[in-house]
């Protein structure tokens, strides 16, 4: 049983609402979840699930006119994060938690050399002199496998390529040691072989230096290979959540068995059809009746389209789904 000292992040109940013509839309909706030290969690689920602005409202970064609703709680080394203010939320952001975007152009200042962005990372949060930080600006650089890291420090975003700019933004989030690393789609940009990578280097990472991490993700195969748990979404909600070995052996909610179904084998036949799933998510500022994909759910019953299932425990209490008529748990991909 996990204790909450081993908890270094809990989300308890957090819901987040954007402005919309026809009113408030809540794209994140009563999610809760724990991060011990040193695991790493995968979120996973179509794009427009409410993976990024989870992270987001983690991170008190919320874009303009979002905003946290309800009585959610964030808390991050025992503290609180909501009820701080925003000069201590800086210190927090960068020093214990760190971030690696899907883009690293967009997170790259790019009038700035690399070396200016890294150093002044560690001049803010963790005092160093110029010297000091150019010192370990270069261990960093050379940690993420960039060669010729001297060099490097002197040269713009835009003289970089794609996966060495995606190393460059993993040793600025590194750099002062976060105990905790969020991912949001961090090979997405990437070509395939750079995205194993990329992935292999995140991977390394996170055991050598026994960070928690969440990596967000479209790609089961990534969780499988990289996450300790997994925590699928659907527009808005976590639909079923469990350790990832768990979770890919017993798959219990028909969305996750939809996205697995979804992927392409390299052992399949040329020209096999790529599975699909029917249909498309939810309006989130018009939501049916009961269950959000039921209306794309091979399982539907009467039941589905009038009541909402509760995320619940049924046969372990770590592998939780939201489903009237899940799987049979005996049930494997």
């Amino acid at each position: 049983m996990t204790t909450t000292a081993q908890r270094l992040l809990v989300v308890e109940n957090l819901s987040v609402s954007l402005p919309a013509a026809r009113g408030e839309v809540r794209v994140v909706d009563r999610v809760s979840l724990s991060l011990e030290r040193g695991r790493t969690l995968a979120l996973v689920g179509e794009s427009g699930s409410g993976k990024s602005m989870l992270c987001r409202a983690i991170m008190g970064l919320l874009p303009g006119g979002a905003r946290r609703t309800g009585s959610g709680r964030v808390v991050f080394a025992g503290r609180d994060l909501g009820a701080l203010l925003e000069r201590e939320l800086n210190r927090i952001r960068g020093r214990e938690i760190g971030v690696v975007l899907q883009d690293p152009l967009s997170s790259l200042n790019p009038v700035l050399t690399i070396g200016r962005q890294i150093a002044e990372t560690l001049r803010y949060h963790l005092g160093f002199s110029s010297a000091r930080a150019r010192e370990r600006s270069i261990e960093l650089l050379r940690a993420v496998g960039i060669p010729r890291p001297e060099e490097r420090l002197a040269c713009h975003p835009h003289q970089l390529s794609g996966g060495m700019r995606q190393r460059v933004a993993i040793a600025m989030a590194l750099s002062c040691d976060p105990q905790l690393l969020i991912t949001d789609e961090p090979t997405t940009a990437l070509d395939v072989t750079i995205q194993a990578e990329i992935l292999n280097l995140l991977g390394r990472l996170q055991k050598e230096r026994n960070m928690a991490m969440i990596l967000v993700t479209h790609d089961l195969w990534v969780a499988a290979g990289m996450a300790h748990d997994t925590a699928v979404m659907y527009a808005g909600r976590i639909v079923e959540q469990a350790p990832t070995g768990e979770l890919f052996a017993r798959m219990r909610m028909p969305y996750t068995k939809a996205l697995f179904d979804a992927i392409p084998r390299v052992d399949d036949p040329p020209h096999t059809n790529l599975k699909a799933i029917g249909g498309t998510p939810p309006d989130l500022a018009a939501l049916p009746p009961g269950c959000r994909f039921a209306p794309r759910c091979p399982r539907v019953q009467t039941r589905c389209r009038a009541e909402e299932p509760p995320l619940v425990a049924n046969d372990r209490e770590d592998h939780r789904y939201a489903c009237w008529f899940p799987y049979p748990s005996e049930d494997s991909p």
